[in-house]
């Protein structure tokens, strides 16, 4: 089948990932010139050398970057959590036990409402830029409930996470040896057709480092790539063990010793960083810089969830990051894109470069820099997703 092709000319500034393009890190290229072929790209260049296409698309000197990875988000819920916030934001302390509130309401939701609020939240990350998006279960603790958010989950994005592994169900309050029997023996039966991944909150008043080893093991059985929540709101054994299994990341990483640190840079695990929950908790915000200095992959995601990160803000991600996380505008950018490909261990997201799926963003800016210079700004002038321009 023949595919229509679309010339996007007039690049202020290209973010390409790739050094081989241009310079830096980012393979940034100036006056550039990119050619979409169906869904991938085609060719990429300065605007000058530009081959013909069948359609174009003026940039007008404004800068154009890969879509946004989101490889850590929570979309299949139900409720509202605002009394929480606020409760939070006068000066309660944040701990994982308000997410049983939103398990209540999950369980309570029909698929129809499940799933009409998961793509509502999809629609508005791509309108955001946000060209891949991760999305895990976790607000249903039962084995039907489980299974159902990872279907409707599967009808919007591959990257589909089993994380029956979030707290301890409330029926399983005195038994929580029970819960995980039950999570790594018929629920994961029942979820493991349904995700890729497999994911435990590793994290005092959730799963401790034994219970978390036993989740992941059994999900590695049964064909599912690991990711943890690791070393959120304390020091443990999160990162330790994501390294061990190979698991593809390690999200939070708040609380990190030097081991912590040294493991994550030798190993494969990305460290997925997650400042939207810092931002929302009052929280101490992880160091970026010190990560990336010791050599570690580093990712960038919003963690959206309706308790301690209810955003779906990349941009805003990005901007945190930089002005609290030690982290440059490049490394920002880098960690939202390409990090987050590696994060979910996809090489055909997150760079501008030949054969890659086509997921652009173009920015109202001239500069990939203004996500960060002027945070809180809507910056989207369009968006291609596979590409089909989406916004």
């Amino acid at each position: 089948m023949s595919t229509r092709t679309t010339l996007i000319t007039g690049i202020g500034s290209l973010v390409t990932n790739d050094p081989g393009h241009g310079t830096g890190p980012l393979g940034l290229l100036t006056d550039a010139a990119v050619v979409i072929d169906g869904g991938t790209v085609a060719w990429v260049g300065p605007a000058a050398q530009a081959p013909a296409a069948d359609e174009r698309f003026e940039a007008g000197g404004r800068a154009l970057l890969p879509g946004f990875v989101d490889s850590h988000a929570h979309l299949v819920f139900a409720g509202d959590r605002t009394a929480e916030f606020n409760a939070r934001m006068s000066g309660q302390a944040y701990s994982a036990g308000g997410i049983r509130t939103t398990v209540a309401a999950t369980r309570a939701a029909s698929d129809a409402e499940l799933e009409a609020n998961l793509a509502g939240f999809v629609r508005e990350a791509l309108r955001q830029g946000t060209t891949t998006i991760e999305c895990k279960s976790g607000y249903g603790l039962t084995v039907e409930d489980e299974a159902r958010a990872l279907r409707i989950a599967a009808r919007h994005t591959p990257e589909t996470t089993y994380l029956g592994a979030h707290v301890v169900a409330p029926e399983y309050a005195d038994d929580p040896a029970g819960y995980v029997d039950l999570v790594t023996g018929e629920m994961l039966d029942a979820c493991a057709p349904h995700a890729r991944w497999v994911d435990v909150f590793c994290e005092q008043g959730a799963f401790d480092g034994d219970q978390a080893r036993a989740v992941l093991t059994a999900g590695i059985e049964k064909g599912l790539t690991p990711r943890v929540h690791a070393n959120q709101l304390t020091y443990g054994p999160g990162v330790q063990l994501a390294v061990e299994l190979g698991a593809a990341s390690a999200d939070h990483c708040t609380h990190l010793t030097d081991e912590d640190v040294a493991a994550l840079a030798g190993s494969g695990t990305v460290a997925t960083l997650l400042p939207g929950a810092e931002f929302s908790t009052r929280a101490d915000y992880p160091s970026g810089r010190r990560l990336l200095d010791a050599g570690a992959v580093v990712a960038l995601s919003t963690d959206c969830n309706p308790g301690s990160s209810f955003t779906s803000s990349m941009a805003f991600c990005i901007a945190v990051a930089v002005r609290e996380m030690g982290m440059t505008p490049d490394e920002a950018v880098w960690a939202a894109t390409l990090g987050g490909a590696h994060a979910l261990r996809r090489s055909d997201v997150g760079t501008v470069t030949v054969g890659a799926r086509a997921d652009l963003l173009l920015l109202e800016a001239p500069s990939h820099v203004h996500l960060a210079y002027r945070p809180g700004v809507p910056l989207t002038a369009a968006v291609w997703r596979a590409g089909v321009r989406e916004a």
